[in-house]
């Protein structure tokens, strides 16, 4: 299967490896959603933000456009006084066994460089996978301050990682900024580990991760709530 040139344009990271990223969130998960569902988008309110987010895209056309998908999906959320973290899951998978996550965070950091934030988001990924089978690309180029997307490929998490041992994933992001805090929404693919130079042996087709980046470049908007 053919990539696009732009799909394939590494950034030639390979980072050292060790366990994954990002602070943790001090808040139990919470079985309130700030969610809702306006026109086709998801709407994330917390942390003095409004954050909109593209529908999932294994929901059918039908599902789409019922105009109540949330119950359609699984869900988790966690806050703190400084991020909130999104989690949504096909219908019977969950945070410990899923196949295909969509997550949005938001963290309170005005002060961050979007470029600061990706590198860091960059170095927690790596930390799960093995280094000769990470890859990092973009879709396209930065075009100042709005960040194109990022992919990532981990062909198989690290050894010491003994419930994904055998696994591997894809991941796209895309990056937000406000004059409070940086965000990003992502997806996440998993399946048997496989080879990253391989793209037909990746857990998800090529043209389906394409297509979910271009979606959640054009589609999610970070915003101060009123």
């Amino acid at each position: 299967m053919a990539l696009s040139r732009g799909f394939m344009r590494l950034l030639g990271v390979l980072l050292a490896a060790s366990a994954f990223a990002g602070p943790a969130l001090a808040q139990p998960i919470s079985s309130e959603l700030p969610l809702t569902e306006e026109g086709s988008a998801l709407v994330l309110d917390s942390l003095g933000h409004t954050f909109s987010l593209p529908l999932p895209d294994w929901l059918s056309s039908a599902d789409r456009l019922s105009g109540n998908v949330i119950p359609l999906f699984d869900a988790t959320f966690r806050a703190d006084d400084a991020q909130a973290l999104l989690e949504i899951y096909p219908k019977g998978e969950s945070e410990a066994l899923w196949k295909t996550l969509y997550g949005a965070r938001i963290t309170l950091e005005a002060s961050r460089p979007l470029t600061d934030y990706r590198s860091a988001v960059m170095f927690g990924y790596s930390q799960t996978c093995k280094p000769e089978l990470t890859g990092f690309f973009q879709f396209g180029e930065d075009d100042g301050e709005t960040l194109a997307p990022l992919g990532f490929v981990c062909g198989a998490y690290l050894d010491r990682l003994t419930a994904y041992r055998g696994e591997g994933e894809v991941m796209v992001m895309s990056f937000r900024k406000s004059a409070k805090g940086v965000a990003i929404v992502y997806q996440e693919w998993r399946g048997d580990a496989f080879d990253p130079s391989k793209p037909e042996t990746w857990p998800v087709a090529t043209d389906v991760v394409e297509a979910r980046a271009k979606q959640l470049q054009d589609e999610a908007a970070l915003v101060l709530a009123d």
